[in-house]
């Protein structure tokens, strides 16, 4: 296999310490290209069933959620965008008394809202509008009814998925305190919920429990959390919900993210060693759904062996799913880019690439792009402002947004996980003939 030769001025220094501090990575600063926080509301709103997001910001940002999330015209969604106009930059309004107004407006017509979620938005975050204090003032006028909530997702300092990080982290401190002595599963991380169903009943087969997940399908269903709480993350972007959690108490249980049969496999490893759980049993319990998982990965695996695969950095899940592509179906990733590198959530993940896979932190697009080039790979994971520009040059691409927005976690959906890098390249090779 060929690798990138970088020059020394960019080539990475390797950091003594640690097994994952060993490995060498490319800092990268520079133009970036990825979505903001704010499309993380397109999942969210999914999962939370009460909750609604009202987003404080532009015109802009009201269109990015419309047009990302496909909403129809006819529909009720759970989110929503309070725009601020050139009166509120203007001081010609009081932008506090005009968000108390529309919230109130937005609770008398929706009584079926019981979470509200304020979003931050770069106009917001450029004016300095406090919505936390706005969050804990509209909370103490509309409680108990509604529970009323601030975080950013602003995409000034961000990429899109740290949105969800974003949300979760200021879900944390509003958690329960745990009162029973029993250990206690937290899975945390949105999942869908065929997913989480499909966790929750291994879990159940395993012995393990009580299980949690965060987020919680409705407001009134959140999880506690406190000192016998170990938690496994179902997501690599959550570092700041991590680190509450752990203020609050809480373990995390170190495992590979749950992407293939591999990951699967010891990411239920983990909490079945931390619940004493046999590993015999695990092993009965998990070998049917590996089989499942090896059969239906096969067919992508026989088209993508030996295939050359490069990250872009976009979404944060880029570092588990190389794992996932070099493990079970036998690519080798050249580069594996990732907007921000969480060494301690992906230690074990990183240990597993290849020797020879770059591994790059951040973003310089240009410079990015010019070792695209270069390497020539059989499959690109973009974002969907540089697919088509790539597309043109004749490279293959992957929008790596539809990564976030699939089901992939877990064994039922391994064989749909790796179908989604085999069809870029059989749609290369018909479109060919």
């Amino acid at each position: 296999m060929s690798v990138i030769a970088l020059p020394p001025t960019l080539r990475p220094q390797a950091v003594p310490g640690t097994a994952a501090d060993c490995v060498p990575v490319l800092r990268e600063r520079g133009q970036r290209e990825v979505f903001c926080g704010l499309t993380g509301i397109i999942w969210l709103h999914r999962k939370l069933q009460d909750a609604f997001f009202l987003v404080v910001g532009s015109r802009t940002c009201a269109h990015l959620l419309q047009s990302a999330a496909g909403v129809m015209v006819f529909a009720e969604p759970r989110f929503g965008t309070a725009i601020i106009e050139e009166r509120d930059l203007a001081g010609m309004a009081d932008c506090h008394d005009e968000l108390d107004r529309v919230v109130a407006e937005l609770l008398a017509r929706r009584p079926d809202i019981k979470m509200l979620f304020l979003v931050g938005s770069c106009p917001s975050e450029v004016i300095k509008l406090d919505l936390a204090k706005a969050a804990q003032r509209l909370s103490m006028r509309h409680h108990p009814a509604v529970r009323i909530t601030a975080y950013s997702g602003s995409g000034i300092e961000t990429t899109f998925t740290e949105g969800e990080d974003a949300c979760l982290a200021a879900l944390v401190p509003q958690l329960p305190a745990a009162q029973h002595a029993a250990q206690q599963l937290l899975i945390v991380g949105t999942l869908p919920d065929i997913v989480e169903d499909q966790f929750a009943r291994i879990f159940a087969q395993l012995g393990i429990g009580p299980v949690a997940f965060l987020p919680a399908r409705r407001s009134d269903d959140l999880p506690a959390v406190g000192a016998n709480t170990r938690y496994l993350l179902a997501q690599p972007f959550l570092g700041e919900t991590a680190r509450a959690l752990e203020d609050r108490g809480a373990v995390r249980l170190d495992a590979l993210f749950p992407f293939g049969s591999i990951g699967t496999t010891d990411w239920l490893r983990a909490a079945a060693n931390a619940f004493g759980i046999d590993s015999a049993h695990l092993d009965a319990v998990i070998a049917p759904l590996r089989e499942r998982a090896a059969r239906a990965i096969a067919p992508a695996r026989a088209q993508l062996a030996g295939k050359r695969v490069f990250f872009l950095p976009d979404s944060q899940l880029e570092v588990p799913l190389a794992r996932f592509l070099a493990q079970e179906l036998g690519m080798m990733p050249v580069e594996v880019g990732t907007p921000y590198l969480h060494r301690r959530h992906l230690a074990r993940e990183l240990d597993l690439l290849p020797v020879e896979t770059v591994i790059s932190e951040g973003q310089h697009l240009e410079r990015q792009l010019d070792r695209v080039r270069a390497a020539k790979p059989d499959l690109t994971i973009c974002g969907l402002g540089l697919a088509n520009p790539l597309e043109a040059e004749g490279l293959t691409t992957k929008w790596a947004i539809e990564l976030v927005f699939s089901p992939i976690h877990g064994f039922d959906q391994a064989g749909d996980l790796a179908e989604l890098f085999a069809r870029p390249l059989r749609r290369r090779d018909v479109l060919r003939v």
